[in-house]
């Protein structure tokens, strides 16, 4: 075995050193990079946050406007809500609605007197259960059938399988009037 002269051996471990601090110089040069890009990828980030935000409001301010503006337009409208082959409708004057089939002919008049609910403007009456004396006249423009419904009923493990389809039977009616004790409030 060849024995290392002792200067050969304090001259290897200072060399060993220096490569150490050299490593550790490039690491900590390297950990304050990484932090230094980090800071400025998250002040980025933080500022396109606050970005969106801000674009976040501004779209949140036009939906509160419009918003407020169709609660103010309801506020001063006129409408009834109704009752008819067991269902609620909001009916506004000169509008069409599909309602469940009525037995009456195109271009007939039919009147409803199930009235639950009248709005004049900034004044509302409500029934008990029905409002008296209103009406609600409408103007039959067309029957016609809904949208096609599938379904579909299976018995797993069983190999039954049911597809029925459905359309439901409407009656397209035009709202003519909505009158209260014979006055129409249009």
């Amino acid at each position: 075995m060849a024995e290392k002269s002792p200067e050969k051996a304090s001259a290897s471990k200072a060399s060993t050193k220096a490569s150490a601090s050299k490593a550790s110089t490039k690491a900590s040069t390297s950990k304050a990079s990484t932090k230094a890009s980090t800071s400025k990828a998250s002040t980025k980030a933080s500022n396109s946050k606050v970005s969106e935000k801000a674009a976040a409001n501004k779209r949140t301010t036009k939906e509160t406007k419009k918003s407020t503006q169709t609660l103010t337009d309801a506020k001063d409208s006129k409408y009834a809500i109704v009752e008819s082959s067991g269902q609620q409708f909001w009916v506004q004057p000169n509008r069409y609605y599909d309602l469940d089939r009525i037995q009456a002919n195109v271009d007939d008049t039919v009147t409803l007197e199930n009235v639950l609910l009248l709005k004049n403007g900034k004044e509302a009456t409500i029934g008990k259960p029905y409002v008296k004396g209103a009406t609600v006249e409408l103007q039959v423009l067309s029957h016609r059938r809904g949208p096609k419904i599938l379904v579909y009923k299976m018995r797993p493990k069983k190999k039954t399988r049911r597809k029925n389809g459905h359309r439901q039977e409407l009656t397209r009616v035009m709202v003519k009037s909505i009158s209260i004790s014979g006055k129409a409030i249009q």
